[in-house]
């Protein structure tokens, strides 16, 4: 346990995020590394940008050769003024504003001996065979944790090594195992630590398990500390490390049960080289794989013969390097494979002409993934790569028949684009340019692909052109993963700040933002005009009604959605193409959870889910319902009679009768708070102090939070002093006590809500008078903000919820737990993010050009813990049939407007038109949205709407004109005496003139 002496801070609010994927001690080793990165191109800083932004401690950028124009294609931190400057020292600069937490350096000589020993990790991105052996060698003889990456075109190399001996604490990133949990009664200082349960029944640990230890005060050197070893004495009885210069042990605290730590043996690279352990998902990914790793050593012989790489599609170039490949020596199996089967000759000559290109999404892909696997050396949590990685994604080239890249349309240009040009020639260069997407989300994912737009020209031409909605504003959490803010954005809107951050990587990028949430109540932003302009959309929302709502707008204007998300080391990219692809639609598994019963919350609690929302219902309506009704009354005095006491004592039923007179200082606030929680936790002991030290447990918490909280209600000010509020609960009388002597009393609901039933006008009349107090000095409403740590927000909630816990005998939860439950926090890592939105930068490849093959596009799903990537073909559009019919969910049923001059259609003209145009049924039902009928031959009105003109019947019904510029009105319909319901395509009914749709 000796590392848990030297414990480094850790910036809850910045890393906060992070901190639940990889935890606070995996954080500290981090915060104590030093890591090298080696090339300073496009993946060499998208590697070094994750790192900085997942806060390691130090960072050394090693570059020493000079910018030129093919940098620009994927290197997001250089620019035009930086041709000639040395990549290294041009990079320093902009990384350094990403994280002052990070000490960057740069290194100009040879990368020594002497020089890598001074790290504890190495990563190579832009380097020759030779010079991998070498640092190689030296690395592995020293302990150094050893990668190699490398990208060429649309390929991916990813090579670890991590020294014979490598222990991972933590392999997986589930959460420990709950099952066996254990609360501590006492733990000694010796060697070794004794410690006792409390637990009546003893505990359930075997001889030899693993455990962690949290919530202990006093000997919090052993809170967050690696799992260590454990021996049981007896039932009650532990015997775990040195516990010799921890501090004493005080009290509280919970020993969990872990997975036992793993060892994984690594060889060095020139052993790796002729027999190589390589991750793939099946045989014939292996075998792919396998004859890349062919191609890379071929090409590394080819630039050693010529000096040069490969010319962009040229034939003979590739043709040499094929031969090279085919003349290496034999690959040894592992693995029970066979990866010497013939040579792939048209995979090795595709990666051959398109081996000089630089691409930002293929950089973005795996500059995250070798991140990762960095974070990993320095912090044993997450089982590593073992030992190579290849990806590639040339499904992303033309396909067959399409056209045919020549050495010409592929040369370079002297202009920030020819690492791409030289993948995939100019004209396709000038029809990115000419792209107007649709990006909706400036968050995490949406500043990866807002920089994978720039890097890429998506809309920096002739008449293209971004547009980027999002209603948030910049926070600290975000800094540590939304690369494209800085400290100076905070509060500002986050599609302006990433919107001017994009702009200095491509000064030619057009876009236009917005700070409205894409919804029906902005369609008059984003409607028919706007929609119809787009060429495709870029979903990076992080809830399903979002996506689902930007799926249907892409569905009605037939528009392609490239899709994604994150959780933690998991992440998903997925892509949708009108009648190619099903379209987006939220699957089981992402579905959101299930709101618990008002029952389970208010009585039977059995698990801390149940306290936590409890707690948080407690905080609503303490500190934001009641003060917002009270203002409410201030604004408008009879809406009290008007809505009716019952309601309005639903936002003040939960507040001791003592809300209802105003506190005139802090003291009246901690009175207050002492009062509610004699309510809600205890009534059974005679002074809060004599039987609960204030300075050392949950009860003074709750008082302080709750105290604070009250005073910031009553827009008085409040105080952290923790012995100025115990010398005020000491002074403050003793109050009347009601229930049994020494028993747990609950706040009881159902008695607050007959007293709720009690009340009469007179009751009414009271409260009334009672707030006419507050004329003149409105409340000032809490609204629950997680990320603020001074604001006594989560504060209270973790208090109020563990008192309960401990009411119910629930295990409770610290406060990093219950701040991720309550607020419902999504775990979220940088390098997650940026994998997701490489792959998402391949699919929009695809679209731009046109494939029209469902064998050219992949959805994605991923798992950087394991490390884990699957990718698979979209399903087909799922066709519905009925009669002679039959559709997909792209298709639509039109109705064209009216010639000029000729009259609107009456709906007897539109059902005629439908049935014999389309072949609809007689018997069908003609919705206008949801609630609203328009047509059922068993509605009474019928007969007599069949004459009224369309829009007629529709303003009619709804009571509603169409909207300014709509163009369209969209029918629902379906059939009325089918056996089975059938819904038909949706009818799009054109309008003369103007909107978007109902």
């Amino acid at each position: 346990m000796g590392d848990l002496k030297t414990c480094l801070d850790v910036n809850e609010q910045l890393y906060s995020r992070q901190l639940y994927v990889l935890g606070r001690n995996a954080m500290r080793r981090l915060r104590g590394s030093s890591m090298l990165v080696s090339g300073m191109k496009g993946l060499g800083v998208e590697i070094a940008k994750n790192l900085v932004l997942a806060g390691v401690g130090n960072l050394a950028l090693h570059d020493p050769r000079p910018t030129c124009w093919a940098d620009l294609a994927s290197q997001f931190f250089l620019s035009e003024k930086d041709i000639g400057r040395k990549r290294a020292e041009a990079s320093l600069a902009p990384l350094a504003q990403l994280n002052s937490d990070v000490r960057i350096t740069t290194h100009d000589g040879p990368l020594t001996e002497a020089v890598l020993r001074g790290f504890q990790v190495v990563v190579l991105t832009d380097s020759t065979l030779e010079e991998q052996l070498q640092v190689g060698s030296l690395c592995h003889e020293h302990g150094v944790r050893f990668l190699v990456a490398s990208t060429r075109g649309l390929v991916g190399q990813l090579f670890c090594d991590f020294g014979e001996k490598f222990t991972v604490y933590n392999p997986w990133e589930a959460e420990p195992l709950e099952n066996n949990i254990c609360h501590i009664h006492h733990i000694s200082q010796g060697s070794p630590g004794i410690l006792t349960v409390l637990e009546e029944a003893g505990h359930n640990f075997q001889h030899g398990a693993w455990v962690t230890f949290s919530g202990i005060e006093g000997m919090t050197e052993l809170n967050d500390c690696d799992p260590q070893p454990i021996r049981a004495l007896d039932r009650w009885t532990l015997e775990i490390g040195d516990t010799t210069a921890f501090s004493p042990y005080l009290q509280n605290g919970v020993v969990t049960e872990v997975r036992k730590p793993q060892t994984y043996s690594y060889e060095a690279l020139s052993l790796s080289l002729e027999h190589p352990r390589i991750v793939a998902a099946s045989d014939q990914e292996a075998q792919r794989a396998c004859c890349l790793h062919r191609a890379f050593q071929a090409l590394h012989k080819y630039q050693a013969q010529t000096g040069r790489l490969p010319r962009p599609w040229h034939l003979e170039d590739a043709n040499k390097l094929v031969v090279l490949a085919q003349g290496l020596e034999p690959l040894q199996g592992d693995n029970g494979r066979k990866p010497n089967e013939p040579l792939d000759e048209a995979l090795v000559r595709k990666f051959a002409m398109t081996s000089t290109g630089d691409l930002s999404p293929i950089n973005s892909f795996l500059g995250g993934m070798a991140a990762q696997e960095m974070l990993k050396a320095a912090s044993g949590k997450f089982q590593p790569l073992n030992q190579w990685l290849y990806f590639d994604a040339l499904e992303c080239l033309p396909e067959d028949g399409k056209f045919y890249l020549t050495p010409e349309a592929c040369a370079p240009r002297d202009c920030r684009y020819d690492g791409q040009i030289a993948v995939f020639g100019d004209d396709f260069q000038k029809k990115l340019g000419k792209q107007r997407y649709f990006l909706v989300g400036a968050g995490a994912i949406g500043c990866e692909l807002l920089k994978i737009f720039a890097m890429l020209g998506l809309g920096a031409g002739e008449g293209g052109g971004i547009t980027v909605t999002d209603m948030d504003t910049v926070e600290l959490s975000n800094l540590n993963r939304q690369f494209l803010f800085r400290s100076q954005d905070l509060q500002k809107s986050k599609s302006e700040a990433a919107a001017l951050a994009v702009r200095s990587m491509n000064p030619a990028l057009s876009v236009t933002t917005h700070t409205s949430e894409l919804g029906p109540d902005t369609e008059h932003l984003f409607g028919d005009d706007f929609f119809s302009s787009l060429d495709g959309v870029a979903s990076a929302v992080d809830s399903f009604q979002a996506r689902n709502y930007v799926s249907k707008r892409c569905v009605h204007y037939l528009k392609p959605m490239l899709e994604s998300g994150t959780q933690g080391t998991q992440g998903s990219a997925s892509i949708f193409v009108p009648f190619l692809t099903e379209p987006y639609r939220v699957i089981a598994e992402d579905a959101p959870e299930t709101a618990y019963p008002l029952c389970t919350l208010r009585s039977f609690p059995s698990t801390i889910e149940h306290t936590l929302q409890w707690a948080r219902n407690e905080f609503e309506g303490l500190f934001r319902l009641t003060a917002e009704t009270i203002n409410r009354y201030l604004q408008e005095p009879g809406f009290l009679k008007e809505t009716g006491a019952p309601q309005v004592l639903d936002h003040l039923k939960t507040a001791s009768t003592s809300f209802l007179t105003p506190p005139q200082c802090w003291r009246d606030c901690v009175a207050w708070a002492r009062g509610r929680w004699q309510h809600c936790f205890h009534d059974s002991i005679t002074h809060l102090l004599q039987y609960f030290p204030p300075d050392k447990d949950t009860h003074l918490d709750y008082v302080l939070a709750a105290a604070n909280l009250y005073a910031q209600t009553h827009k008085l000010p409040g105080s952290q002093d923790r012995d100025q509020v115990c010398a005020i609960l000491r002074d403050l009388p003793t109050p009347a006590f009601q229930g049994q002597a020494h028993g747990p009393v609950f706040a009881d609901d159902q008695e607050l809500s007959q007293a709720s039933a009690r009340w009469d006008p007179t009751h009414l009349q009271e409260l009334c008078s009672t707030l006419e107090k507050w004329r003149g000095t409105p409340l000032e409403p809490q609204l629950f903000e997680k990320d603020d740590d001074s604001n006594f927000h989560v504060d209270f909630i973790v208090a109020a919820s563990n008192l309960r816990a401990n009411n119910y005998g629930i295990p409770p939860a610290d406060r990093n737990k219950s701040k991720k439950i309550v607020g419902k926090i999504i775990p979220a890592i940088a390098t997650t993010t940026a994998v997701v939105a490489g792959l998402v930068g391949l699919e929009l490849y695809k679209v731009v050009m046109g494939h029209q093959r469902l064998s050219s596009y992949r959805h994605s799903r991923l798992q950087l813990a394991t490390p884990h990537l699957f990718r698979w073909i979209p399903k087909e559009p799922c066709v519905q049939k009925y009669r002679d019919m039959s559709w997909t969910s792209w298709d639509r049923l039109t109705v064209p407007a009216p010639a000029p001059g000729q009259p609107e259609m009456t709906l007897k003209g539109l059902l005629t038109y439908l049935q014999e145009k389309h072949g609809l049924p007689v018997t069908m039902l003609l919705l206008l949205d949801s609630p609203h009928c328009l047509y059922s031959r068993r509605w009474p009105e019928a007969q007599q709407n069949l004459q009224l003109r369309v829009t007629e019947l529709v303003r009619k019904v709804t009571g509603q004109e169409p909207k300014p510029g709509q163009k369209k009105l969209v029918f629902e319909v379906s059939c009325e005496d089918e056996e089975e319901d059938t819904t038909f395509p949706p009818v799009h009914y054109s309008l003369c003139s103007g909107p978007p749709n109902h």
